[in-house]
């Protein structure tokens, strides 16, 4: 069992030499770096206290200074600071845009509640569904919360091997993989978290697990970590039913290690899976309930040794799973420009955390690689050279070429809950509307509790997979053209944003909705958002010989996935092309235009 100390020993660089050595997109290590270690010992759980709920005020982010975490970082150039990570970052490499289409495995115990995204949180909060499933599956959260559901997430169908075969041949690229959640579980044999995936539940490695079959597939892998904002996400956890039998009973973010003994989870700290109660601060109680808003901007000021222990804890974590399985990228949670910045989910502390993992995972990377072929993935923070940006379920109204960006959506939600909408034809549109705009895509299909895809998942990847061999070679390397497309009365059709569902499917486009991307191979690839009718007659205005974006005139016109001669001739005001008596094609169709 564990003590509530966390001493802790070493964080030491695993590397996995054989899968290395044959898999062309790794740099194989040297021996001297197979036997370097890094020694962090974090300190205890500072003590705290609370005070009556909503009596105190957040102290001000804007006058509390940044503070510099005291966490050994891998010696090397870059140093913990957005300058030096800037001047040392040799650039966004190449392989992103080149892989383009990710598959986002946003997959673990929050699954268990069928109830979509964030369960943890929500079976806490009476009227929710997740807080109707918890009661129906498993009991009141007062007597059965959601350690319980770690306890028995076993999910006995999960076959990385398999689902990254799966992933690939639907025409997946790079994976996303999350290694943890805002639920605090950490999915894989964690230095730094008790509460992990191989000491419970399934009592594996999952992180493991995904990097050995994503290296065996010669895909490259990233690791996500959303546990930053955790400690005011679980706040959830230490109110009571306000009506009903069981009104005032405390849930069970409430226990304390001590609560524990002669139980199933002695030793392990409740602080370390929901935190610590700061419902004392205004704003926290209300914005817990809430759909979705973190608390007020501020400081935590009554918890400040808690903050700084926190940050550190949430480093050292991170730091952890890039010692072990040595992602291609990381990404982090968020809607400010840093974590722990004070401000949106960053609120309660500022501290240079993030710029100490950053530099950490370059100066490892260039040790174990000898270059930085990697990048960090800090959500929503400005251009910074060094880091990578989302866009989470949006799609831009312009061509975005500021910085390297992913857009990710999930189909249906983050987590499974019943009655999706699996379209094919709803994930290639929206591939092409963000490939259009310079984006690349990671699409989450969230895995049964079980592990395994349903029948849905199953027929949609399917499909993909046949549209994307056809179409691939103006996808994966491509960059926006010029413009974004063409549509009726030059007005964009654009697809609906958010997650993917009845909405996207249902959506309406004609073959007069066109977009553009340009291809590695330097030709132009032209994008109709449906299957045109056989003998049907297309019109282009962008690629008429007046007006046109093209510096020189069309000299051929290729149908992908058709190997005849195609009927075709570029007049004054638009390129028309006549298409041919078979067209035997789903979803959308792509033309390769090559000029003189």
């Amino acid at each position: 069992m564990f003590i509530s100390k966390l001493k802790f020993f070493t964080l030491s660089i695993l590397t996995i030499p054989a899968l290395l050595l044959g898999c062309k997109n790794y740099t194989a290590i040297s021996e001297e770096h197979l036997a370097e270690e890094m020694v962090y010992e974090l300190p205890p759980i500072p003590d705290t206290h609370t005070l009556p709920e909503n009596s105190v005020s957040l102290g001000s982010s804007d006058t509390f200074g940044q503070v510099a975490i005291d966490i050994p970082i891998t010696a090397g150039p870059y140093k913990p600071t957005w300058a030096s990570i800037e001047q040392n970052y040799p650039g966004t490499p190449d392989w992103l845009r080149e892989a383009k289409l990710g598959l986002w495995v946003h997959f673990g115990p929050q699954s268990s509640g069928n109830s979509g995204d964030w369960y943890a949180r929500r079976l806490y909060t009476p009227g929710t569904r997740a807080y109707k499933n918890h009661l129906e599956n498993f009991g009141h959260p007062s007597k059965i919360g959601y350690k319980e559901v770690l306890r028995e997430w076993n999910p006995e169908q999960l076959n990385p091997e398999k689902l990254v075969n799966i992933y690939k041949n639907a025409g997946f690229q790079f994976l996303i993989i999350q290694g943890v959640h805002h639920d605090q579980f950490d999915l894989w044999d964690s230095k730094y978290q008790p509460w992990n995936a191989k000491n419970l539940g399934p009592k594996r490695d999952l992180l493991k697990e995904w990097a050995n079959a994503a290296r065996k597939t010669n895909i490259r892998f990233g690791i996500t970590f959303h546990h930053e904002y955790s400690w005011w996400w679980w706040q959830t956890a230490f109110q009571a039913d306000e009506e009903g039998p069981l009104a005032g009973v405390p849930y069970d973010g409430n226990l304390s290690l001590e609560d524990g003994k002669g139980t199933w989870w002695e030793g392990y700290d409740p602080r370390l899976l929901y935190g610590v109660n700061l419902r004392e601060y205004q704003g926290v109680g209300t914005a817990a309930n809430s759909a979705w808003s973190p608390p007020p901007a501020g400081i935590f000021k009554n918890h400040l040794k808690f903050a700084n222990w926190y940050s550190k804890w949430w480093a050292a974590r991170m730091m952890d799973a890039v010692d072990k399985y040595q992602p291609d990228f990381i990404y982090t949670d968020g809607t400010d420009q840093q974590p722990f910045s004070g401000h949106g989910t960053g609120t309660g502390y500022k501290s240079n955390a993030m710029q100490n993992v950053i530099a950490d995972y370059y100066n490892k990377t260039l040790k174990r690689r000898g270059k930085v072929d990697v990048f960090s993935i800090v959500k929503f923070r400005k251009k910074t050279n060094g880091t990578v940006n989302t866009e989470e379920g949006s799609i831009p109204k312009h061509v975005k070429t500021d910085q390297a960006w992913i857009a990710e959506t999930p189909v249906g939600d983050w987590f499974y809950a019943p009655g999706f909408t699996y379209s094919s034809e709803a994930v290639i549109r929206y591939l092409l509307e963000e490939v259009a705009r310079d984006g690349n895509v990671g699409i989450c299909v969230s895995l049964l509790p079980d592990g395994s895809l349903d029948n849905g998942s199953k027929q949609m990847l399917k499909e993909m997979g046949e549209w994307m061999k056809i179409n691939g070679e103006g996808i994966y390397g491509s960059y926006a053209w010029e413009i974004i497309g063409e549509g009726e009365n030059d007005k964009l059709n654009v697809l609906p944003g958010g997650k993917i569902g009845a909405r996207q499917a249902n959506h309406k486009f004609s073959t007069a909705d066109i977009r553009f991307t340009k291809g590695k191979d330097g030709k132009l690839y032209v994008w109709v958002m449906t299957v045109p009718k056989v003998g049907e007659i297309l019109k282009i205005k962008s690629l008429g010989l007046k007006d046109s974006f093209l510096s020189n005139k069309i000299k051929k016109v290729r149908l992908l996935g058709y190997n005849n001669k195609l009927d075709w001739k570029q007049e004054d005001q638009d390129l028309i092309i006549n298409c041919p008596a078979e067209m035997p094609f789903n979803i959308a169709v792509g033309f390769q235009i090559e000029t003189e």
